[in-house]
């Protein structure tokens, strides 16, 4: 069947038998082509003088649409803070919930198979298969893979089918009970931006795709993909799949890549202010007004009680790359710019926030980390000055060493003491207590370098090193470099400890070989450098390694990406606990 005659059958379908003035504007037709294409209808069986017939039926049902699938596993980092405390699709918009409102439109064009994709706080939706009879499936890797391994989970329904995001917002429903083809839903820009740009063969199919460009028709809002390219496309992904190249990326990724093999895709255009794809609290604020002075949001009400404002002075909130342990954003208020700092899920097990608080106190009031504004002890969540023009160290700068060095023997120098301490050994038991209880300990070797490790610390023990109040998670993202000013910042594990805990973090971050912390440890020592000195703080290395290693683990556990960091620090534990007791 061709186009014209599918959206003529198809027109005939959805209002019954018209004039052929009626029928040609429905189908977007001239009077003449109707007027011999009915003739055409009429001998093949399809239609008759009441509309459409049952030949007519079956000649629509392989355009007939089978289900859609709504992605709704992501976490919308760029849509902090509203996005930390629920998921993007649950966001109430114009008095309906985004990702409600979609499944009613669909099920009102008549889609009744509707499967969601679940990851971040997947439990939020579960209420929507007893509302709405929809299909749950989990993609418990949402926070390591992207919608490409989403899509694979989904498979097994893929066929006619809508590809949807939980956070589009339809003015109109968008959606219909049978569709032609294949195509991806775009609006027109006459300006450059970063959006995916597709580029149109002569029949108004994607020919490329371009990540950014200016006047042009871009990505936005829904899919359809019909069975001839959900064959293809779902083969490109079982594919890769094996491979796992395209684990991290958007499925649009992989179908840019491939379209020459792929069937055609069009690119359906429709007008202005009928999509809307929200990617930041600015943007929803523009097109609801009511998120001016109330987002719903928890922690815009802490801002604004702290800060002494309303929600609409609130501006600019971009996220910054999520930490190992928390997300943070930055937001400004009456022209001053801020950092909001969000507590990780599960970092309640393995961090006191009121000790974290003493200790920011503490550290401002002597100048290491003045960017300190407040902080809830009870919560976690903390507000802090933003920095501007700063940057970290550089490990392989011993001039930036040398900076970060003063400042760690600054504060090791103030005899400073507080009422609870931070014990790398004892700390990491207790996190391997915790691992145990959630299942094996993956690593064969685990129980060898866990004994190693503790040779090397045991052998500290009674050497004279005193302890006092450090700051024990020294790595280079908590330092932030001005031209004039080295601060220390993220004070969650600090206490009083070991020097060696700040020393060997530093260190171990570094991936410093042997004479590299060497040197470091000279530097820091001074004069009284000697090889008891020498032995302690490379020691402290193994064991602060270990520490992270097993506290890594657990995050990871918890469902948090350590990414390489994790292996790092186990290669830095074992290089430096076997290199000790070798030589012990």
């Amino acid at each position: 069947m061709t186009r014209n005659e599918f959206n003529l059958l198809y027109a005939i379908k959805k209002n019954g038998m018209q004039t052929c003035r009626s029928l040609a504007a429905l189908a977007n037709a001239s009077t003449g082509y109707v007027s011999e294409t009915l003739k055409a209808f009429t001998v093949a069986g399809y239609v008759d003088r009441n509309g459409i017939t049952e030949v007519g039926m079956d000649a629509l049902s392989p355009y007939r649409v089978d289900n859609a699938i709504i992605m709704a596993a992501g976490m919308s980092s760029r849509f902090v803070p509203l996005s930390l405390e629920k998921p993007k699709g649950l966001l109430i918009v114009k008095n309906e919930v985004l990702i409600e409102r979609q499944i009613e439109q669909l099920r009102e064009a008549g889609i009744k198979e509707i499967i969601l994709v679940l990851g971040y706080k997947k439990e939020a939706f579960f209420y929507l298969e007893e509302k709405y009879g929809v299909r749950i499936i989990i993609n418990p890797e949402f926070n390591v893979k992207n919608n490409t391994h989403t899509l694979y989970l989904a498979q097994k329904y893929i066929g006619n089918t809508y590809i949807c995001s939980s956070d589009d917002y339809f003015e109109e429903n968008v959606f219909e009970a049978y569709v032609y083809q294949s195509y991806y839903s775009a609006i027109r820009v006459n300006e450059k931006t970063n959006e995916w740009y597709m580029l149109p063969d002569a029949k108004g199919n994607v020919a490329q795709v371009k990540k950014s460009g200016e006047e042009g028709t871009v990505m936005l809002g829904h899919v359809y993909w019909d069975r001839a390219f959900s064959k293809a496309f779902v083969g490109l992904i079982n594919e890769h799949h094996e491979i796992g190249d395209y684990d991290g990326n958007l499925w649009e990724d992989l179908f840019a890549d491939n379209i020459k093999k792929l069937p055609p895709m069009e690119i359906k255009v429709y007008p202005d202010n009928v999509i809307f794809e929200f990617d930041s609290l600015a943007e929803l604020r523009a097109f609801d007004a009511y998120y001016v002075n109330n987002t719903h949001s928890r922690i815009m009400k802490n801002i604004c009680k702290v800060m002494q404002c309303e929600e609409g002075d609130i501006l600019n909130l971009k996220p910054i790359k999520e930490g190992l342990t928390n997300t943070s954003f930055v937001f400004e208020v009456r022209g001053r710019k801020y950092v909001y700092r969000h507590p990780g899920d599960g970092t309640e097990e393995i961090i006191s926030r009121k000790r974290e608080k003493v200790a920011l106190e503490l550290a401002k009031s002597i100048g290491v980390d003045p960017t300190f504004v407040y902080m809830n002890g009870e919560e976690g969540w903390k507000i802090s000055d933003f920095v501007e023009g700063i940057r970290v160290p550089n490990y392989a700068s011993f001039e930036d060493s040398k900076r970060v060095i003063s400042v760690m023997k600054s504060l090791h120098s103030k005899n400073l003491s507080v009422d609870w301490g931070f014990e790398p050994w004892e700390e990491a038991l207790k996190i391997e207590e915790l691992l145990r209880s959630m299942g094996e300990i993956a690593a064969p070797d685990f129980d060898d370098l866990k004994a190693k490790v503790e040779k090397c610390y045991r052998a500290t023990i009674g050497d004279g090193v005193k302890t006092g109040f450090c700051h024990c998670d020294t790595y280079a993202p908590n330092w932030m470099l001005t031209e004039t000013e080295t601060i220390l910042i993220d004070w969650e594990y600090a206490g009083n400890a070991d020097p060696g805990c700040d020393i060997g973090c530093y260190i171990m971050d570094a991936m410093y070989g042997v004479e590299e912390s060497e040197a470091f440890i000279k530097e820091y020592c001074g004069d009284a450098y000697n090889d008891v000195l020498r032995f302690h703080y490379l020691a402290y290395v193994a064991l602060i390694s270990y520490y992270w290693f097993v506290w890594a683990l657990y995050r990871e556990a918890c469902g948090a990406v350590m990414g390489e960091s994790l292996h790092n620090w186990y290669v830095m534990a074992k290089k430096y606990s076997n290199y000790l007791t070798e030589n012990m």
